[in-house]
This record gives structure tokens, sequence and C-alpha cells, in this order.
């Protein structure tokens, strides 16, 4: 007799697996215009080179975003003292007080101009403690940070040309220096903004030998800024000269030290930014700033073309774009209280422009859009006051 023994179902059948399927990667679904979107919103060019190593696909996309921003750690001198005798020996041709306020000058910020022609990706301890390592001027397609340094202590060399050679489309480009170039004592305003050809097109310099910020106070109280404007542009101690609180003090020589360390430094940044020029043709945009936001050099289309087809008056010792004689609109005054209640002394905005512009000398409607609030107030306010001119020799 036969015996029939039932026969269970296996687990499979009790507990399927699930089919087997590839595995998706849901970055493969967005199209390349989506990611380069994302990119040109990251910006920051070592974020950048790491997205490198992520994939292939990314390492072929990001040379094509274009926007790009290069954050330096720091910056190193390469003590070259041909510069600094180049520059002092175009103050011996000024006369008497001048001299002397060039040799202030020089040896104030030479140095310094000269450290912005090297621009470093480096460990944190070669910085002196700078910062994160997050906002290094390198661009590492390796992706690996540790592995372009040197020995400990060592650092690695970058030119702005070797740090952008990986970025074929660039089209708005802003680079950003540690710290502005100029030395300040402490409670001293010093901004300045310039714009550049071949040579420089304008510059707008503000100033002021003190600020006192606001009391919490005053600032519930603060009147309408259009009446504070009104009020500050008819000022009791304009009576047609300089007032005297100008020239004492030391007022007269700290206001042409501002001014020509300032167009120094301008024409220093233009000089280093030629290789990136050159290279890079379809820049629209480029800034050179620093985080301190003392100074700020633009250059748009049209001037980055002018850069390229016309020749560049520099001088290769100093390092620097040639300074061409200038015209200047001064404006002054010994206080100037601002809608907020900040309290500018000694506050003094000067507009810059070459001799030979062709540009209206009464048109300053650039002047007053030159710096953001609360600095933009000020300098409405400053423009209504009485207005001095000035010229300066070519350096």
């Amino acid at each position: 007799m036969a015996v029939i023994i039932p026969r269970s179902d296996p687990p499979s059948r009790i507990h399927p697996e699930p089919p087997q399927t590839l595995e998706i990667d849901h970055f493969d679904r967005l199209p390349d215009s989506i990611l380069l979107l994302v990119f040109n919103k990251i910006g920051d060019v070592k974020a950048l080179g790491r997205c490198c190593v992520v994939s292939r696909r990314f390492h072929s996309l990001v040379p094509q975003v274009d926007n790009v921003v290069v954050r330096v750690d720091c910056v190193i001198s390469d003590d070259d003292s041909s510069s600094l005798s180049s520059i002092k020996s175009r103050s011996g041709s000024s006369a008497g007080s001048f001299s002397a306020i060039f040799r202030l000058v020089v040896g104030g910020i030479v140095k310094p101009l000269q450290a912005l022609g090297q621009f470093l990706g480096t460990k944190r301890s070669s910085c002196g403690g700078s910062g994160s390592s997050s906002s290094s001027s390198s661009l590492s397609i390796s992706g690996d940070d540790e592995g372009g340094e040197i020995e400990q202590g060592g650092v690695t060399h970058h030119s702005p040309t070797q740090v952008l050679k990986n970025f074929d489309e660039i089209r708005y480009l802003r680079i950003e220096l540690p710290s502005g170039e100029l030395g300040i004592n402490d409670g001293v305003l010093l901004k300045w903004r310039a714009e550049f050809g071949s040579t420089l097109d304008n510059c707008v310099i503000l100033g002021a030998s003190s600020v006192i910020q606001p009391n919490p106070m005053r600032i519930s109280q603060a009147v309408d800024t259009s009446t504070v404007v009104e009020a500050s542009g008819s000022g009791s101690d304009d009576n047609g000269s300089i007032p005297e609180s100008f020239y004492t003090n030391g007022g007269l020589k700290l206001r042409v030290v501002w001014t020509i360390s300032s167009l120094i430094a301008a024409s220093a940044r233009h000089y280093l930014l030629q290789p990136i020029i050159a290279e890079h043709k379809t820049l629209d945009s480029l800034v050179l700033t620093d985080s301190d936001g003392q100074g700020v050099l633009c250059m748009n289309r049209d001037q980055l073309e002018e850069l390229r087809v016309k020749p560049l008056a520099a001088s290769s010792a100093s390092k620097r774009t040639l300074v061409p004689a200038l015209n200047m609109r001064l404006w002054y005054a010994p206080t100037l209280e601002l809608p907020d209640g900040t309290v500018l002394k000694g506050a003094t905005l000067v507009a810059i422009r070459p001799s030979e512009s062709k540009r209206e000398v009464s048109d300053i409607s650039w002047v007053s859009s030159a710096f953001e609030e609360p600095y933009e107030t000020a300098a409405k306010m400053l423009v209504k006051r009485r207005t001095y001119c000035l010229e300066m020799n070519s350096f």
C-alpha cells in the first residue's frame, strides 16, 4: 500500500524574494542643465573641485560652470625690493611734502601689494591660524585636501591662472582676498571702489577719521532719511571754503595718503588680473574684493574687452597699472550723522576720473551708488555739500 507524505511548500514560496533590480542613481535622471544650475549656485572653487571626484559625469560638467568664486586663504610676500625702490624713485620726483607722504604710503602697503601676486591653498598652520580650510583658492581636482600639500610647514603656490585653468566658460568671476591691503587704525573708516578698462576708469573713496556707532536708544527715535539728508546738505560750517578741521591735526596729509594708497591698491589688483582676463575670453563680469570690504575692483564686459585689445600702461617693476593724470572732486563734513545714528567724524568723499575722460564732470550719479548701506546714504549726504575740485599727476 502506497503512503503519500504531504510536502510542505519551501520557505521561498511562503516568503518570496523580491525580484532583483538594478540600483538606480537618481542623479542620472537629472539633465545636465539642472546640475550646472546647482554647480553655479555652489560657486566656490574648492567645493567645485571636490565635486569633480564624485563621478565622471560631474568631472565633465564642472569645467562648464560659468559662475566661480575664489576665496583666498592667505597671501605671502616675495619681498621683492625692486618694487619698493621703483615706487620710491617715482615719489622722489614729487615736490616737498608729497615725497614724505609717498614714503609713508610705500612703507605700509608695497609688500602687501606684491603679496597679492601669489594665491595660496595651504595648511592652516602655515597661514597663522587663518579661518577654516573650506575657503581655499586651490582647485583640487583630485578631491584630496591633503594631497596637494608639502611637508609640515610647507605651502603650495597657486597663481590665479592655475587656479582657474580647469574652467572653460566662466562668465562671472569673483575673487576675495583674506583682508584689505591698507592697514588702518581701529575706528578709522576707509573704503574704495574702482572700475578699470585698460586703465583707471573711475574710483570713489569714502573715509572718516573715526566712526561712532549708534546708541540703540536713539535708533528708535531716528528721523526720516530725506529730512536728515536735506539738513546735512546745508550745514552752517560750509561757508565756501574747506573747514579748518580739514587741515588741522594732519587731516590733509591723512586724506592725501588715503587717496594715493587706495589708487595704488586698485592699480596693483588690476595688474594681477591680466593673465586671467587674457585666458578667459567668456568673462562678462570680474570683481576682485576682500573679506574686510575695504576695496572693490570691478570690470564689466566692455572694460574687459578694452583691456584685451588696448595696450596696458603698466610698470613691471612696481607690479601695478600706471595711474593716469586725474581730476578729483572732494566733499567734506567735519561731522556727518547718518539716519541710523552712526556718526562719521571728518567724513570725506573723493570721486576720481582720468583728466582725459569724455564723461561730463558734473555727472556724479555713479558716486552715490558706489557703496552699500549705510555708506551709500553717507555718500548721498556728502555730495549735497559744497564740491572742491583737485588735480593729480600720473604716477
